[in-house]
């Protein structure tokens, strides 16, 4: 085995043994700066030398299938990785900086999705969410931060609609994260043509039940989503916001009305992780989910501008965390 695929092997075997995220590679001038991110908070580890960290880039584009000349634009790959009978899929991105490229690492584990049960602190949750799901048709939204679990949840939601009725789901995903049963998947891809844009439209053709779309990134992906819920199709999809409530400000400013925004969306959810107390972790979770949720009728009123503290039937993620620290589910409350 090469130093740099040593180096390799030991980097990423010590980061999933202590349930890492994501790898950061900072390089310096004279050493390269290696973080960690850990129950979503990013955490400096060690340094490498130079030389060391150049080796291993050259062996990660090489491995990945990367330009192994090119330094001067962002490039992306993939790899998977074994430890312990469990198989972990890699996603590589690369960004020049002064003195190199930085490296980013996310770290998947290649597991059975969760049932939705599993992944809530608090059951009432995952029921409300099972409920909108009844729906035949319309949009349900997540927001939150990268790494709160939005994707996961989409895909336990999917898996417990396929599992008990025989829907059509198409899901359009930059990457896929998790392969599903029962669930057709398109990976976009830019380069070859399959754009967000072009998945669209390719998956309606397809005739979908059930349509998740990975992230709404601009106008034109939000206003295809609202009128695939129009046209009889229950939407899932995830939209940068700061919270719940912001998600409505921030659909307005992609050019959806207040009307279609009353008539299509089913609910929105924000969401986080709260890292467990140690006794009530497992090996599979560390952390479980909370969200803050706004049904249909908290929605009309928020697009009206009333806030959804007005309403007796909203939890916010203060109250969350002090219900969850309260019962003695986390350390500490904040």
């Amino acid at each position: 085995m090469e130093a740099s695929e040593y180096l390799s092997q030991e980097i990423l075997n010590y980061a999933i043994s202590i349930s890492a995220s994501d790898i950061h590679f900072s390089p310096l001038e004279f050493q390269t700066e290696v973080y960690f991110r850990l129950s979503g908070k990013r955490k400096y580890m060690f340094s490498i030398s130079q030389a060391d960290y150049q080796a291993l880039l050259t062996f990660y584009k090489f491995s990945t299938g990367m330009d192994i000349a090119e330094k001067r634009k962002p490039q992306n790959g993939t790899l998977t990785h074994h430890q312990h009978q469990l198989i972990y899929d890699l996603r590589f991105s690369t960004l020049p900086v002064e003195y190199s490229e930085s490296l980013a690492i996310r770290i998947l584990p290649r597991q059975m999705v969760p049932q939705l049960e599993q992944l809530f602190l608090f059951p009432s949750q995952a029921k409300t969410l099972l409920q909108w799901i009844q729906q035949e048709f319309g949009m349900i939204l997540f927001t939150g931060p990268t790494g709160s679990g939005k994707t996961t949840t989409m895909y336990a939601l999917l898996q417990s609609l396929v599992e008990n009725r025989p829907f059509q789901a198409i899901t359009l995903e930059d990457p896929i994260e998790r392969e599903l049963n029962h669930i057709l998947q398109v990976q976009v891809n830019e380069k070859a043509g399959m754009s967000y844009d072009a998945g669209l439209k390719a998956a309606l053709r397809h005739d979908p039940d059930i349509l998740m779309i990975g992230e709404i990134r601009d106008k034109y992906t939000a206003q295809f989503a609202f009128h695939a819920a129009f046209t009889g199709h229950l939407v899932l999809s995830t939209i940068h916001a700061k919270n719940a409530f912001g998600t409505i400000f921030r659909l307005l400013d992609l050019g959806i009305s207040e009307a279609d925004l009353d008539q299509a969306l089913i609910g929105i959810a924000s969401q986080q992780l709260l890292p467990l107390k140690d006794h009530l972790r497992s090996t599979d979770q560390k952390r479980a989910a909370i969200m803050e949720l706004l049904d249909q009728e908290i929605l009309t009123n928020g697009i009206k501008g009333i806030s959804p503290h007005q309403s007796d039937r909203f939890s916010s993620f203060q109250y969350l965390r002090r219900k969850a620290y309260a019962l003695g589910f986390i350390d500490e409350y904040s």
